[in-house]
């Protein structure tokens, strides 16, 4: 708890208010603890921040700025209660609210958690992270005083160096770090947060999350079995969040601020990652990570899961080995670019495949695949290469089948354009809820390509190019299904006619929560079995009895 006094720099009183979170703000912001006005007044003009150290004043203003004692800065602190902040027309001091027992206030904080019980007992994480903040602040100011070039060293030798250095400054902190702070916690904490990814290592390490989101530096969740779950850990400051964004990032020739405020990216492991920073995001830096698979799965996986049922399996694999054009639909985190994988493994191993994507994660077995991947434009606004050139150039490739991972704009029509012109068996996703929806999705996309063509011209493309789509949901209890595989048959006046070949049918929960439910063929009989039959492949035909 601490009080902000603002005043005008002319002496007249504004107002007084007491923060009683750890971090409070004063702008024009009807959020701000006190608000005030002026031209040079941001929303989010100054932000006081509340730690085991004191109060730190930071300029969150993106330009404005404020002085401190007369000085510019961007961050400054522990403040006194002699230190005046000043922005625009304002002055603002910030006064502690512990009782004033004639000791220093540091000295006080430390004492009172030191004291608290007997014997060693371990402090709350709070405490870690508000350590571990003043830690790195030490660390830093050790760095750049030594001049030190990080980037000549290894990983190891410089995991080592700042090992030693972390170590060094949790010594040299002024009243010493109290004994119900675990030193190597702390230390470790403070390593992973510079070199590593920080409070999430540990997350990733964990072979049951498969998501990792960071909502903000103290607000962390991850997916277990598709649930999501809150975890207690968290980051010391937003500023750690931004630097582990920077070290993934920085590798892959990609960049992040206030004139590029979002990324797609993927870790050495191709775990698929997504940033987004102020000003958009509002609560501070967010970072979302879909961990990448280690075991490659396989169709006998999704049928162990519940995923899919043999006889769908059965007409999948014939559906791509007889170079059919697939779309996977489904909604975000449902399963497509798994299910993808798994569909990828019944490509023949003699032929050349090319892959698109935004950030690489397709896992494909075959020897002769060619892997592309989109590059954002660079600091001058240069330099960016879309999914959709990328489309048109594999076409320059001599590919036997294309594969995109994505499809999410103009691409949607050079994509139709291969399928049509001799590269059947292509494979890619798209978000829709429903078969039907897939293809109205797919119009829009076309539409997105800048041509001026007739719908029903975008029609007889959709519906001489694909041939099935296959439907994934992901349902309430986290579980992941292929809940329709329909065929594409052909266009009827003005509507592209769909035949469904297998569906899943709920049939309500268990006792646990868990969606029952059973897959069945509708009885309907693809038209390329058919095709296939006439020209003397014989194929099973009992799995669509119904």
């Amino acid at each position: 708890m601490f009080e902000i006094v603002v005043s005008k720099k002319s002496g007249d009183f504004i107002e007084t208010a007491v923060c009683n979170r750890a971090t409070c703000e004063v702008g024009k912001s009807r959020d701000s603890l006190i608000r005030v006005k002026g031209w040079s007044v941001a929303p989010r003009h100054v932000r006081f921040e509340k730690d085991l150290a004191g109060i730190f004043v930071e300029d969150v203003s993106l330009g404005f700025g404020l002085t401190v004692n007369g000085e510019s800065c961007k961050r400054f602190g522990p403040l006194s209660h002699d230190d005046i902040v000043a922005f625009a027309d304002y002055e603002i001091k910030a006064i502690d609210q512990k009782v004033d027992d004639g000791s220093d206030d540091k000295e006080k904080g430390y004492s009172a958690l030191e004291g608290a019980t007997e014997g060693y007992v371990e402090a709350p994480l709070n405490d870690y992270m508000a350590w571990a903040k003043l830690v790195h602040t030490e660390l830093m100011r050790k760095l750049d005083l030594g001049r030190v070039h990080l980037d000549e060293m290894g990983h190891e030798e410089l995991c080592a160096f700042l090992e030693d250095l972390i170590q060094k400054s949790i010594q040299d902190l002024a009243k010493g770090v109290p004994e119900s702070i675990n030193k190597d916690r702390l230390k470790k904490i403070v390593l992973d947060e510079t070199v590593n990814l920080g409070a999430i290592e540990d997350l990733l390490a964990d072979p049951d999350v498969t998501e990792v989101m960071v909502n903000c530096h103290d607000d962390i969740y991850v997916e277990k079995a598709g649930k999501l779950v809150k975890t207690d850990v968290q980051y010391s400051s937003p500023d750690a969040v931004l630097s582990t964004i920077e070290r993934i990032i920085s590798p892959l020739g990609r960049r992040i601020d206030e004139s590029s405020p979002m990324v797609d990216a993927r870790l050495r492991d191709g775990s698929r990652v997504n940033a987004i920073i102020p000003p958009l995001a509002l609560r501070g830096p967010c970072l979302t990570i879909r961990k990448f698979s280690v075991k490659k799965l396989q169709s006998s996986d999704l049928i162990g899961f519940g995923a899919v049922s043999e006889g769908m399996v059965e007409l999948l694999s014939n559906t791509v080995i007889w170079k059919r054009n697939v779309i996977v639909s489904g909604g975000t985190g449902s399963g497509k670019t798994t299910l993808l994988n798994v569909l990828s493994n019944y490509i023949p191993m003699s032929e050349r495949v090319v892959t698109v994507e935004d950030a690489a994660e397709l896992q494909l077995v075959q020897p002769h695949v060619v892997s592309l991947e989109a590059r954002p434009a660079n600091m001058e606004g240069r330099g960016q290469v879309t999914i959709r050139e990328l489309v048109k150039n594999c076409l320059r490739m001599r590919p036997d089948r294309i594969v995109v991972g994505e499809c999410r704009g103009g691409e949607a029509l050079d994509m139709l354009q291969a399928m049509n012109t001799g590269h059947d068996g292509s494979l890619t996703t798209a978000h829709a809820n429903t078969p039907r929806d897939m293809l109205r999705r797919l119009e829009v996309m076309v539409l997105m390509s800048g041509m001026d063509l007739p719908i029903m011209a975008i029609r007889e493309q959709i519906s001489s190019a694909v041939h099935m789509i296959v439907q994934q949901t992901r349902f309430p209890d986290g579980s992941r299904r292929v809940t329709s595989i329909t065929e594409i048959t052909g266009i009827e006046g003005d509507t592209i006619a769909l035949s469904e070949i297998f569906r899943f049918e709920q049939e309500g929960y268990d006792s646990d929560g868990r969606v029952r439910g059973s897959f069945k063929a509708t009885g309907q009989i693809p038209v390329f079995y058919e095709e296939l039959r006439e020209r003397g492949i014989n194929l099973n035909l009992e799995i669509f009895k119904t």
